[in-house]
């Protein structure tokens, strides 16, 4: 399918449904920790990348296979804010499912009241707040040119003052950047302005866009989580990954299109398949020229070019 996939395991969501409405890396932002790597696609133009309709034809073919999910999570591979019919995109899965619909966002357009009418019609919104001044926001987020951090920060206050639904906020805490005492502080003062439900603290754990990013260490984390409140999400639970597919690498590729995997968690989807050609499958990843592999931390992860 091309803009529907998973489920794929949320430590926030549970069993996420993925939908896709933007095509591979545009993005207003090129966040140095980036899993999907450096932007390619530089854009804070909203457009119609695809259909509604042809979005909603391959959520029902998904529907008519039964799998089970908790959620449906609008996020792709890029930013789904720029895509223009979101909140038609919204109506429609809101009228296949009673599953809750979240939009998993970095928050760069709340500042369009046009974006965030559309927001307001999903169930849970997850905006991000790596940054706390215009020097962190341009060193760690990397946004458009036309995007600075008080309209930014502007744009988020004014969206959760709106809206009904649930806010969980996410901040990135990278190591050196925005991890230090000075940083948290000013962190808690922002979240203080912003009405949000949940916060969670996240580090990167997956290979970054940039190769001097560094997770911030176990310490760090339990020491933001005392200061500021939230959840450390290495804490949450996973559930494992799902694909409809009966070939066993192809039901592999067609999950790292859009959500890389490690050795660890390819072996445990493949177990959970009752397979027991891991090492071969492994090292048939290895060889594919779709597929970049990347060393991180001792793990070898996956995901396709």
């Amino acid at each position: 399918m091309e803009n529907i996939y998973g489920p794929v395991p949320s430590r926030r969501l549970g069993l996420s449904l993925g939908v896709s409405p933007i095509p591979k890396k545009y993005c207003n932002y090129s966040c140095v920790y980036c899993q999907l790597g450096r932007t390619d696609h530089m854009t804070n133009k909203r457009e119609l990348f695809f259909k509604v309709e042809s979005i909603m034809a391959e959520f029902d073919e998904f529907l008519k296979g039964g799998a089970a999910f908790d959620v449906v999570t609008i996020v792709g591979e890029g930013e789904p804010t720029l895509y223009k019919d979101l909140g038609a995109l919204v109506d429609g899965i809101h009228e296949r499912t009673d599953k809750p619909v979240a939009v998993i966002t970095n928050g760069a357009l709340l500042y369009d009241p046009a974006v965030r009418a559309e927001l307001s019609r999903a169930d849970i919104v997850l905006p991000s707040l790596d940054a706390y001044d215009e020097a962190s926001y341009k060193m760690i987020d990397r946004p458009h040119g036309s995007i600075g951090f008080d309209k930014y920060f502007a744009g988020l206050k004014l969206f959760s003052e709106q809206y009904q639904g649930q806010i969980w906020i996410e901040i990135m805490l990278v190591k050196g950047m925005n991890d230090d005492d000075a940083s948290l502080a000013k962190f808690a003062a922002l979240l203080k302005r912003v009405r949000h439900d949940r916060l969670y603290l996240n580090t990167p754990m997956r290979p970054p866009a940039e190769s001097g990013v560094q997770a911030a260490d176990s310490k760090t984390m339990q020491h933001a989580v005392a200061v500021l409140g939230g959840i450390s999400i290495d804490l949450l639970a996973s559930y494992g990954f799902y694909s409809g597919i009966a070939d066993h690498y192809e039901a592999i590729l067609s999950i790292i299109r859009r959500h890389p995997m490690n050795q660890h968690e390819i072996e445990g989807f493949l177990q959970a398949r009752d397979c027991h050609d891991e090492k071969d499958i492994l090292a048939r990843l290895e060889k594919d020229d779709r597929v970049t592999m990347i060393e991180y931390k001792g793990y070898r992860t996956f995901r396709l070019k």
